[in-house]
């Protein structure tokens, strides 16, 4: 990995990690599957690729986040709103 790019891939890192301690099936399974990505891509060399990555990974980020809030929207709809009217 090039230096440019490091703090940008541990932030990514970081993102995920965060949100990953709401994973439905679980924080340990989506650490360690994070965890392998990170890992298998961590020699990559080409800055175009990797900025290609980061990309990725940034539309991964706002997918997770738009999951949890259909969540919590789903939630409080089910909570306050009676379905049989």
């Amino acid at each position: 990995m090039s230096q440019p790019h490091r703090a940008a891939v541990l932030n990514l890192y970081k993102t995920l990690l965060f949100l990953g301690r709401e994973w439905p099936q679980g924080y340990d399974l989506f650490r360690k599957r994070l965890h392998k990505v990170f890992t298998k891509n961590s020699g990559e060399t080409d800055p175009e690729k990797i900025a290609t990555m980061l990309k990725h990974g940034g539309y991964v980020v706002k997918e997770i986040e738009a999951l949890y809030k259909l969540k919590k929207y789903r939630t409080m709809k089910r909570r306050y709103y009676d379905d049989n009217k």
